[in-house]
């Protein structure tokens, strides 16, 4: 790919570090020993395992022993909608937000199959999930409740403890997936109140392919994979051990770079969003607390996916939402939820700015995005 196309789509992937492939490439090329194995090799993988399990549980707060590995975010998710709410049946209702991934929501309607109930909990206009609605739903007995941290569209960040709290007042358990979390925000699992805690390597520049399932070990959790008796009989099967070893080593940068992080993607928003605003665009969720780095925005009659290809053919990558609903023309159902009226919500795009984006950068992406505006402004009133 040309040096000279700039990545803005952050939320949906990020660069592998350098120094995350170093820590990998031993366990790539020279490692061969299987994690379950008693001899020399097996040994060496456990003890990778082991340390990237520590590496893990510091960036979230937690113990190493509440860290379950997997193999993505999206599998971390469907663990615990299935596992922890398709575990009671007493309780045969699962209460999600309105603004959930789709690694929560199908698995969620999925278990409709086995007679449970769906609860959708509104957010108001800005994007934050109405604890008035939870309790509603929580009127009925309800298994899991599952509330995402901080939105991968908006980059609204909700009072996870606050809902946890009702929750737990009324018998439920409570996940949350904090894969847009982890890496922006201060994380500890304890200080939160949930039971369970997803989060993913390839959002904070580590590996694509490892994620984890961070567990109360209080909880009581079908298992996901039967096999081997990996992860604590959980998830059998061998483990991605380069992969693991990635996730702890991006995890361990975390500790001593995420202030830094943060304030370099908070300045370039706070500047993108100024150049927003003079060209008229309007801004979701800007009235909320939102991530340092995420801005979600639409210009009136103008479509999204068009504005995307065109800023992709000027050398921009960007998203008009979710990359993990990329393949459908419907508006965001994030800001359906919020109220945003059908026709401007077609035309969202995300920008989501790395700790490597540059002011340089942000200035060349603006020019752009104000051209591309205009010209497709015009072809609009020649349709008209």
């Amino acid at each position: 790919m040309s040096n000279e196309h700039i990545f803005l789509d952050n939320n949906s992937t990020t660069l592998l570090d350098p120094r995350v492939l170093e820590a990998m490439l031993p366990y790539m090329q020279n490692q061969y020993g299987n994690a379950t194995s008693r001899h020399l090799y097996g040994r060496a993988a456990r003890q990778a395992l082991d340390q990237a399990r520590e590496q893990v549980a510091e960036a979230c707060g937690a113990h190493p022993s509440q860290v379950i590995f997997t193999a993505s975010g999206t599998e971390a998710n469907n663990f615990a909608i299935l596992g922890m709410a398709g575990n009671n049946e007493h309780a045969k209702q699962i209460a999600v937000s309105a603004i959930e991934h789709p690694a929560v929501t199908r698995p969620a309607f999925a278990l409709r199959e086995n007679g449970y109930r769906v609860a959708v909990i509104a957010t108001d206009n800005f994007g934050k999930v109405d604890p008035l609605s939870l309790d509603v739903a929580l009127e009925k007995p309800t298994s899991l409740v599952s509330v995402m941290l901080a939105n991968n569209e908006t980059g609204v960040i909700q009072d996870i403890a606050k809902l946890a709290e009702i929750a737990k007042s009324k018998g439920a358990l409570f996940h949350t997936d904090a894969v847009q979390g982890l890496g922006k925000l201060s994380l500890d699992f304890e200080s939160l109140g949930v039971h369970a805690m997803t989060v993913s390597s390839h959002k904070i520049n580590g590996p694509q392919g490892a994620g984890a399932l961070i567990l109360d070990k209080r909880v009581d959790i079908k298992p996901l994979l039967h096999g081997g008796g990996q992860e604590k009989g959980l998830r059998s099967g061998t483990e991605n051990v380069a992969a693991i070893v990635g996730f702890g080593a991006a995890c361990a940068l975390l500790q001593t770079e995420r202030e830094t992080r943060s304030e370099v993607t908070g300045q370039l928003r706070n500047s993108f969003e100024l150049g927003l605003k003079d060209l008229g665009a309007t801004i979701f969720g800007d009235k909320a607390a939102r991530l340092a780095n995420t801005s979600f925005f639409a210009f009136n009659e103008i479509e999204g996916e068009t504005l995307v290809m065109a800023l992709d053919r000027k050398g921009f990558a960007v998203a008009s939402g979710s990359a993990c609903s990329s393949d459908s023309t419907e508006p965001s159902h994030v800001l359906m939820s919020m109220g945003v009226a059908p026709d401007l919500a077609r035309g969202a795009v995300r920008v989501s700015f790395g700790a490597k984006n540059t002011s340089d950068e942000l200035n060349r992406f603006l020019a752009a995005l104000q051209s591309e505006v205009q010209r497709l402004r015009e072809l609009t009133a020649i349709a008209v």
